[in-house]
């Protein structure tokens, strides 16, 4: 089992590309391909020495656009392996395959680790907490809104749940509509 997941507030990803409603969306999906690169260059022992152009603010963003959509996956409270081989093959796919699945299958062991510990509710605020930029929020929770529709469209817990993220990060609910039709264009995540 790798480390536990430090989700202290800080600021996410220093020179990150600014995104916005004007912005293409192949710049908007880099966000997620860029944290995921940082994340994989993340030596798999903690005890080693982080090398030079280690960012842990992006590995933190990864974490926690994963979480996220972890956390929406979740909704009904129920995960099972074929949900779960489904929701690696898509994190895979849109990183680029830059995440080893053995490095998703440990962060997906710690996420459910922290959940059947903290509950939703919580999770949900240390998501909110974690991300501070409003154009990262709003990735994460386009993100989360792409797992939902995976799945074959999104059903009230779900809704939900990126309405509670949308809250958290202090976010319209506008925010959760917008996020979901980004999410419904093909080839978008």
């Amino acid at each position: 089992m790798s480390a536990p997941i430090d989700r202290r507030p800080r600021g996410i990803a220093p020179g990150a590309p600014r995104t916005g409603p004007q912005t293409p969306r192949a710049r908007v999906a880099s966000i997620l391909s860029q944290a995921a690169r940082a994340y994989s260059a993340r030596p798999p022992i903690e005890d080693i020495t982080m090398p030079t152009g280690f960012d842990p603010a992006a590995v933190a963003l990864f974490e926690t656009i994963i979480e996220a959509a972890f956390l929406v996956a979740n909704a009904d409270g129920h995960f099972d392996e074929a949900e779960r081989k489904r929701f690696q093959a898509i994190v895979v796919d849109a990183c680029q395959n830059l995440v080893h699945e053995k490095q998703l299958e440990a962060l997906l062991a710690d996420l459910g680790e922290m959940l059947a510990e903290d509950g939703m509710e919580k999770r949900i605020t240390m998501v909110a907490r974690t991300i501070g930029r409003t154009e990262h929020q709003r990735e994460v929770l386009r993100v989360a809104a792409f797992m939902a529709t995976a799945s074959g469209g999104v059903d009230a817990q779900e809704h939900g749940v990126l309405e509670q993220l949308a809250r958290g990060f202090k976010l319209d609910v506008a925010a959760v509509d917008e996020a979901l039709a980004q999410a419904a264009e093909p080839g978008n995540v």
